[in-house]
């Protein structure tokens, strides 16, 4: 994600970092090479004058912006859904580890350095493992190590096994949870109180794969693609004979904003992705990881992520 105060003058039309311009950049480019033929030859095709009127470009720009605008906000609300339901499970981690810390009686506080063989050190430490685990399923990309020292041995060695490793933490979480009341260490309808911040989770992470899983309609998004580039490349015949010279310029504006918009549909539609404009998720999980550890009186707390060449992941 994109961290910046707004340029001011003249630097805002020099920024590329966050910008789309460097995806469009080679159409653009062609675009404007097309105008310019168009205009030095005046619409001229060998001996075949190419007549087009502004009238169907502005019949059909019309209903491109809006279909634009449209497909643009279908993506900003896959990408606001994303950053709601991140912000749901910060929540729900943070109530989770009161929960297991008020509500789980053991003889002494929980605190980190009883290690993983205290049950509320355990489960708030795999909770900081779940939301680890479901970035890592999110971005399709594999566990790392930084889960070892969060799971015991054994978990550590089936997660790997898993298809769905979010969903096999939650599942050791109950199991947990249900010793915890066979031990009676808390009541069952105390119980209750912990297993629904954890379907809170599960569902959130559920939310999650299904807004990965289903994009936006294919045949939807082919049809804007082809409609801006056939009205973009067929521009310049329908300017040169009314503005002449600055075919070019115009035609090369237009083109930046419907390919521009264009782009920013394809960006922002996956938001859990690594692009410059996708969710942090690594900043996110690092600040579950800091509450959940200074929860439990934890020395080796990790530094928030700082801000990168204006991004932050």
């Amino acid at each position: 994600m994109i961290i910046r105060d707004r340029p001011s003058g003249f630097r805002l039309f020099l920024l590329l970092r966050g910008s789309v311009m460097p995806r469009i950049l080679p159409s653009l480019i062609v675009n404007t090479l097309v105008a310019t033929a168009v205009t030095l030859t005046h619409g001229d095709l060998f001996d075949l004058k190419i007549t087009l009127t502004t009238i169907p470009f502005t019949l059909i720009g019309l209903p491109i912006a809006i279909f634009l605008g449209f497909r643009n906000n279908a993506a900003y609300d896959r990408f606001w859904e994303g950053r709601k339901l991140w912000g749901e499970l910060v929540h729900r981690s943070r109530s989770f580890s009161r929960q297991c810390q008020s509500l789980i009686s053991y003889s002494e506080p929980a605190v980190a350095s009883l290690g993983l063989a205290d049950t509320r050190v355990r489960m708030i430490y795999r909770a900081i493992a779940f939301a680890h685990a479901l970035r890592h399923h999110l971005r399709d990309c594999n566990v790392d190590t930084e889960l070892k020292s969060l799971l015991l041995e054994s978990e550590w060695q089936q997660i790997d096994k898993s298809s769905n490793k979010p969903d096999f933490l939650m599942m050791r979480m109950g199991l947990d949870l249900q010793r915890c009341i066979k031990e009676g260490r808390i009541e069952p309808c105390l119980a209750g109180q912990i297993d629904a911040s954890l379907s809170s989770m599960t569902a959130a992470a559920a939310s999650c794969e299904r807004i990965k899983s289903t994009p936006i309609p294919f045949s939807y998004t082919l049809l804007l693609h082809r409609t801006a580039y056939i009205y973009c490349f067929l521009l310049p015949f329908g300017l040169v004979d009314s503005i002449g010279f600055m075919t070019p310029f115009v035609v090369a504006i237009v083109a930046y904003t419907f390919f521009g918009l264009d782009a920013l549909g394809d960006e922002i539609e996956e938001p859990f992705g690594m692009e410059s404009n996708d969710l942090p998720l690594d900043a996110i999980c690092r600040t579950i990881e800091i509450n959940l550890r200074e929860s439990l009186a934890d020395k080796n707390i990790p530094p928030p992520l700082e801000v990168v060449n204006y991004c932050l992941t």
